[in-house]
């Protein structure tokens, strides 16, 4: 098999599409639209498409978890971005340490949970 891999975009689903498409946007990712009911966000050489379909279990149960340089830096960026204030159902926790590194924890406003951490 040859492995030379490119990327690898998850693709998550929207309760509201609009307010998620806002969301991500003000979480500092790039929106390049591929439809009405599709778009692509991107934030550096990471990227994951949105779509505008909700499925209730599919939603809840799906997790991210993205490796940042520093967490605690990032941590205090999201604080700065006021996100649970600005969106309806947006939760952010605190920083927690474990044996393999430290992470937070942010729902989107669909349910969606991104895991922002860094490995010891």
């Amino acid at each position: 098999m040859n492995k030379q891999v490119k990327s690898i975009r998850p693709f998550i689903g929207a309760k509201d599409f609009e307010t998620s498409r806002n969301f991500y946007r003000d979480l500092g990712f790039d929106e390049a639209t591929l439809g009405d009911q599709m778009s692509v966000f991107t934030m550096g050489n990471l990227s994951f498409y949105l779509q505008n379909a909700y499925v209730k279990d599919w939603i809840d149960n799906t997790m991210i978890f993205m490796e940042v340089e520093n967490v605690e830096e990032f941590y205090n960026e999201l604080i700065k971005l006021d996100l649970p204030n600005k969106y309806e159902n947006v939760k952010l926790s605190t920083i927690r340490n474990e044996d393999w590194g430290s992470e937070c924890f942010l729902h989107d406003p669909s349910g969606i949970l991104w895991h922002f951490g860094t490995f010891k």
